[in-house]
Formats: C-alpha cells, structure tokens, sequence
C-alpha cells in the first residue's frame, strides 16, 4: 500500500498511542514490589555496593541507556554483557550488589544462565519483565513488572511498546531513588561537566552578572531623581543603593518601586531615595551556581537580582531577562 500523509499520520498515531497505553498500564500496575525494587537499590546503594544491568537484543539497549540514567544520578552503575559475562565479565560483580536482568519475555536463553551465576556471587537480581510468571521472574528476588496490552508492530514481532514501557519503568525507579537520596541541582551539575547541559548547569554568578557601566550603584542619600538617571544610564531595571560610609549594601530602586513612588504626588523626583527604596533585597554571591540564581527569581518573583561579595558590597547584578539568552531557563 503506498504511503500518503493521511495514512502515515494514522499509523504514526496509533503507534504512539498503543506506546502510551503500554505506560498507563504499567504505571497503573504498579504496586509493592516497585518499592521492594526501589528499596533493595537503596540499601545497596547506600551501603557503597553498585547497580549491574542486562539484557539481549532489544533489551540491551533499553538496560544500557538506564546504565547511563543511574550514573547520571550518582548511582554507581555499569552495563554487564550476558554473554561476555559467561567468559570472565562476572568478575566486576561483588557480594552485596543488585542486578537488573531486562528480558520481556522473561525466558531469554542467556539471561537465565545469567540469572543462576549472579546468585552464586550473592548478587540480589530483579526481573524487568512483561510475564510475571516467566522463569526469569520467579527465580529473581524481586519484579519490576510491566504491562504491555499489545506491541505497536502491526506484525506483533518487533518490540516497540515493551521497550518503551521497560525504558518508562526504568526512568521511574531512578527518579523515585533520585529524590529519596536527596540529590541536589549541584550534584547534579558534577555529573555533567561537558557539552550544553554542563555548560549551563556549572554557570556561576560571576559569568553571568552584569558589571561595570551596566551595573547602577549609587549612595543611599541620594534623591530619587538621582537614582532614576543612574539607572537609566546603566540600560537597567534597578539600581543598588548603598550606605554612603561603608559602601555595603542597603536597598534597591526598580522600575516598580519608581512607579509606585510617582504614585505619591508631585515633588516625589527631590525626596530622598531612601524613602522609595526597597529595604534588605534579595542578594546572591558571586560564587554560586547560575541555576541558584534561578531558584531565587522563580521562588521571590522578582526581576532583578543583587550580588554581593563576603562584605555585602554589590558586585553585579542578574538581570531576570538574560537568564533565557544564556538558556538557564
């Protein structure tokens, strides 16, 4: 049958939707032994023992790609060959360690030998499995059970939904570890030093301020015309105001704070600066994660950001607007 745009817009459809009941499925499916699972990794983890996973075909990639999602996530994991296994891999297994065997079928040849000489090392082995009465999943201590009503293949050969509901499981009992081990976005940024994601995430506040004629710093006696120019020269939305004798910071005026001062009659632009300014605003130091700064503008709503050093003198300012040109947002 020759392909069309409406017939392939069809197929394309009905694939990802058998895909995406596969994962509704699992996830509605989900029960005691998902926390078994979660739980035996934990105490391995913690207890300074590593994550092994395998599979064969199809499910040796699904087992690869988690071997990456693991580590990403500060769990020591590695991928263990079923087959190089047999001739001398096992010896990277050590007492106290949890293997992942993935295998839909649950009867895949080489996983179950596999299966019998982890168990000899006292490795505690879950089954990644669709049949939960298959010989993989009996002989395992554990199940990570998966549902797959049907495959997306219209010949029902090629696994299509299977894998993307053992690669959906799987991305769930890391992220369920993840938040339980406390993992923070600085831990995160160690494991992911190189290419755009480590760029973004290690970004310190240094790298990203604004300084020099782009930063608006004048003393706190000043009027509150006198600040609006410095503001407006510096092209920004707020200005530090500072005490006129150490130099450390005591307020800031924005664009907000001008308006509301307009708000109070004529002669508003000869009053002190003091009298419109924002009092102890929120400040960062110059050494923290970009993605810090982040936090502080989505959890504050402001638009503008202080930096300050070790003696509370500003530094820099984080303007709100740069943070999607640097793309921490």
């Amino acid at each position: 049958m020759a392909l069309t745009p409406k017939s392939a817009l069809q197929r394309a459809r009905a694939c990802l939707q058998i895909e995406q009941d596969a994962i509704a499925a699992t996830a509605a499916g989900l029960d005691h032994r998902f926390v078994a699972v979660a739980r035996a990794i934990e105490t391995a983890t913690t207890g300074r023992s590593k994550l092994i996973c395998s599979g064969v075909g199809k499910s040796a990639h699904i087992a690869q790609k988690l071997v990456g999602t693991f580590n990403s996530t500060g769990v020591v994991t590695c991928f263990l060959d079923a087959t190089q296994a047999l001739h001398g891999d096992l010896g990277l297994c050590a007492p106290g360690d949890v293997a992942i065997l993935f295998s839909n079928s649950g009867q895949t040849e080489e996983i179950l030998r596999l299966l019998t000489m982890l168990k000899r090392f006292d490795v505690t082995v879950i089954a990644c499995t669709s049949h939960p009465d298959s010989d993989l999943a009996r002989e395992a201590d554990h199940q990570l059970i998966y549902e797959v009503p049907r495959e997306a293949c219209p010949l029902e050969l090629a696994p299509t939904a299977s894998t993307t509901a053992a690669l959906a499981l799987g991305d769930a009992l890391a992220m369920v570890l993840l938040k339980s081990r406390g993992l923070t976005r600085h831990d995160f940024a160690k494991y992911h030093p190189a290419g755009n994601l480590g760029r973004v995430l290690l970004l310190r506040v240094g790298d990203i301020m604004r300084t020099g004629d782009r930063l608006a710093i004048a003393p706190d006696t000043v009027t509150t015309q006198e600040a609006i120019l410095g503001l407006t020269k510096a092209k920004s939305g707020s200005i530090a105001l500072v005490s006129a004798r150490t130099g450390k910071l005591t307020g800031i005026l924005t664009d907000g704070d001008f308006r509301r001062a307009a708000l109070t009659g004529d002669g508003f632009l000869e009053q002190p600066v003091k009298t419109f300014m924002t009092r102890q605003p929120k400040t960062i130091r110059e050494d923290a994660l970009g993605v810090e700064a982040l936090r502080i503008f989505e959890l504050h709503k402001i638009d503008d950001l202080i930096v300050v050093n070790s003696a509370g003198k500003p530094v820099g300012l984080v303007d709100g607007q740069d943070l999607p040109k640097l793309k921490i947002v």
